[in-house]
């Protein structure tokens, strides 16, 4: 139990310092946003509109004020409203951020069920047929932009085969049918990519396990082969595996916005561009914010799967 708190607490004081690092980078970047933010009408903002502007933000204060007032907002839960529409920016954000999630979850799943797989039977026999075409198409997989990839899916499935449809979003309670239609493409671009790397990572990792001792041992003794590969291989490979499908996962949260701009799904990315678009301070502080603490949840949440599948990681 410790040892899980010392991780949790760990996660707490990482996020403050990267609520600290997002405000000092908006109050002492060169520029003023509010000017920025009133010049995209075009013109010389007017000053009585700067100065009401930033009144309402709270930039008018000393910056230990404003750090004090921000860390008082976000105790609450109270991430603003938007300069655009007045939309209560924490509202938007729980409204897009399980989009978003579900979407980087189903392709997490997809390259799990096609990466893990593969990557074992290669393993198994390394300089076999499959293993070789395996790897091949792994590296093509890698190389091609999510955005080619996506293009593709539509190209085929949409418009010449019209299996699926093109893009697009309905609620799951709604639709669940359609729901589930709709995810299935921008799931599968990303999931070709993950998948490569779930493989390869895979493939390696079992690889380094297998000439070792006790991998040895188990098969002298006459345990059965499954056996060996399941509790004894792939067990004690499974460690960088569950490191690097978290980091890309992580790395997902805020990298879909191609997908979801090809599928029109309407996530948290598409968000944070319109924010940044229109230079809509507290909707890009906000997703960064939201982004970044779901981004050390899950690297929290991996440590502790660490310590479940390795204890020695425990102490």
């Amino acid at each position: 139990m410790g040892w899980f708190l010392r991780r949790v607490l760990q996660g707490v004081v990482m996020l403050w310092v990267v609520i600290t690092l997002v405000f000092l980078s908006i109050n002492f970047v060169p520029g003023d946003p509010v000017e920025l933010l009133l010049s995209n009408s075009g013109g010389t903002p007017d000053p009585t509109m700067v100065a009401l502007l930033r009144e309402d933000l709270g930039l008018n204060l000393p910056v230990w004020q404003q750090y004090l007032f921000k860390m008082e907002q976000l105790a609450h839960m109270d991430l603003g409203r938007s300069l655009v529409d007045e939309t209560p920016v924490a509202r938007e954000i729980l409204r897009r951020l399980p989009r978003t999630l579900e979407l980087i979850g189903a392709a997490g799943l997809l390259s799990l069920l096609l990466g893990l797989p593969a990557g074992i039977v290669a393993a198994l026999r390394p300089t076999g047929l499959f293993s070789r075409l395996a790897n091949a198409m792994a590296g093509t997989a890698q190389s091609v932009p999510v955005f080619v990839i996506g293009s593709l899916m539509v190209l085929i499935f949409a418009q010449y085969l019209g299996w699926l449809p093109a893009g697009g979003y309905v609620a799951f309670d709604r639709d669940p049918g359609r729901h589930l239609i709709l995810l299935l493409m921008p799931a599968a671009t990303i999931a070709v990519g993950l998948s490569a790397v779930v493989f390869r990572i895979t493939r390696a990792s079992m690889l380094d396990v297998m000439p070792l001792d006790y991998v040895r041992t188990a098969r002298a003794k006459g345990v059965p082969a499954r056996q060996v590969t399941l509790r004894h291989v792939l067990r004690n490979a499974l460690m960088p595996v569950i490191t690097i499908v978290a980091l890309q996962l992580g790395g997902l949260l805020a990298g879909t916005v191609l997908v979801e701009s090809v599928f029109n799904w309407p996530g948290l990315s598409g968000m944070l561009v319109a924010g940044v678009s229109a230079r809509d301070y507290p909707v890009v502080t906000g997703v960064i914010l939201v982004v970044s603490a779901c981004y050390i949840a899950l690297n929290v949440l991996v440590d502790i799967i660490y310590g479940l599948v390795d204890p020695r990681v425990r102490k």
